[in-house]
C-alpha cells in the first residue's frame, strides 16, 4: 500500500472487487471505467488495445474515494478527484516510472491532473478534446424520419463495421483500433450495433450501445460517412438505439459529444438528451 492511499494493479479482478462497489455508487459519471473494465473482463486484456492494462484506487479508512484506468495506448482514465487528490496521484505514478500519453476525465480532474503532471514531469499538456455528457430524458424521435429504417446488425455487416469503427476513430482522433474485428464480432453477438439502411437497404449510418452494467448503457459510436451527412441518419439511427436501451431495461441513457461540433450537440438534444457535466482529454508532451 501506498502511504498516499493509491493502490496500483493489473489484477482486474482485485481491481473489480476492492473499486466495483465504488465505480457502480455513480453509474453516470463512471460511465466509461464502468464500460471499459466490462469490455475487458468478457473480450480479454487486449479488447481496447495490445499493452497491458493497469488499474488503481485511492483507499483511505477502508473506503474507496477514487479510481484509475490505463489500456495503453489510450489516455488514462479518471474518476472525479479533488485537486490534493488529483496531485497525490501524480507522485504515485511518476514514482512508479509510469509514462502517460494523456488523461481523461470530467473537466477540473483533467485540469488539475494535466496541470499537477507537467509539474511533476515537464511532459507538457495540450488540451485534445472538451466532451459533454448526456443523459436521455425523454425520448422525442425525429420527425419527419429519413426515409428508410432500423436494422440491427448482423455477420453480413461485420466488414462494414470494421470499416465504419476505424473511420470514426480516425475522425475523433483516437488511436487506431489494434482488432477492429473483435470489437464487430463483440457488437454483432450482443446486439449492440444497429445500422439505418435506406429504402434499397443500403447502410447509411451507424449507431452502437455499450453493454448495460450497473444500470447504464451508453450510446456510441455514432457515425455517418461524410459524403451521407446532413440527412437526419444519424438522428434516426440514435433515436432507435436510445428506445432499444430503454427497453433493455437501462436506468440511465447516457452519450458524450465533442464540444466542438455544435450540430451533434443541438441534434441530441433535440430527441430528448440533457447535459450532465463537462468531461475534457488533455495529451501530454514526450519527455
Amino acid at each position: 500500500m501506498s502511504p498516499d492511499g493509491w493502490h496500483t494493479s493489473e489484477d482486474l479482478d482485485g481491481f473489480l472487487a476492492r473499486a466495483g462497489d465504488f465505480l457502480r455508487s455513480r453509474p453516470a459519471p463512471h460511465t466509461v471505467p464502468l464500460t471499459v473494465t466490462e469490455g475487458l473482463r468478457t473480450r480479454g486484456a487486449h479488447a481496447h488495445g495490445a499493452g497491458t492494462p493497469v488499474f488503481g484506487w485511492l483507499e483511505r479508512e477502508g473506503s474507496v474515494h477514487g479510481a484509475y484506468l490505463r489500456t495503453p495506448p489510450h489516455p488514462m482514465l479518471l474518476t472525479p478527484l479533488a485537486p490534493g487528490d488529483a496531485d497525490t496521484l501524480t507522485a504515485h505514478l511518476a514514482g512508479l516510472c509510469h509514462a502517460l500519453p494523456g488523461v481523461t476525465a470530467d473537466s477540473e480532474t483533467a485540469a488539475a491532473f494535466a496541470d499537477a503532471w507537467y509539474r511533476r514531469t515537464g511532459a507538457a499538456p495540450t488540451l485534445h478534446e472538451r466532451q459533454r455528457l448526456y443523459r436521455l430524458g425523454r425520448l422525442t424521435p425525429p420527425d419527419p424520419l429519413p426515409d428508410g429504417r432500423a436494422r440491427v446488425a448482423d455477420e453480413r455487416d461485420r466488414e462494414l463495421l470494421m470499416v465504419w469503427y476505424e473511420e470514426f476513430t480516425e475522425a475523433v482522433g483516437d488511436p487506431a483500433p489494434t482488432n477492429p474485428g473483435s470489437w464487430a464480432d463483440a457488437r454483432i453477438a450482443s446486439g449492440g450495433a444497429t445500422l439505418w439502411e435506406s429504402p434499397d437497404g443500403t447502410p447509411v449510418s451507424m449507431a452502437g450501445l455499450t453493454p448495460m452494467v450497473a444500470g447504464q448503457i451508453r450510446v456510441a459510436p455514432v457515425y455517418t460517412p461524410a459524403r451521407l451527412r446532413g440527412r437526419g441518419y444519424a438522428a434516426a439511427a440514435t433515436a432507435a438505439v436510445s428506445r432499444a436501451a430503454l427497453a433493455a431495461g437501462a436506468d440511465e441513457v447516457l452519450l458524450f459529444t465533442d464540444l466542438a461540433n455544435p450540430t451533434s450537440n443541438a441534434l441530441y438534444q433535440r430527441i430528448g438528451y440533457r447535459p450532465v457535466s463537462d468531461f475534457a482529454v488533455w495529451h501530454f508532451s514526450a519527455t
